[in-house]
């Protein structure tokens, strides 16, 4: 999967904490990267697998 930066907006964690980051795109798809080293393989997800991700997360807490 490719990203250019020019196409979407990356967005940081909102639990950023000491610099340990990972960053978000939202597209037709969903891409995941390291802050610390953006130009390095970005993790790819369907919005529909992204979804299900974070529901589970809401659960856990």
């Amino acid at each position: 999967m490719r990203v250019e930066d020019a196409e979407v907006r990356w967005r940081k964690s909102s639990a950023t904490n000491g610099g340990n980051c990972v960053e978000v795109a939202l597209a037709d798809h969903v891409a995941v990267r390291d802050s610390h080293f953006p130009d390095r393989a970005l993790l790819g997800f369907s919005t529909h697998a992204w979804r299900s991700f974070l529901s589970e997360l809401k659960i856990s807490d």
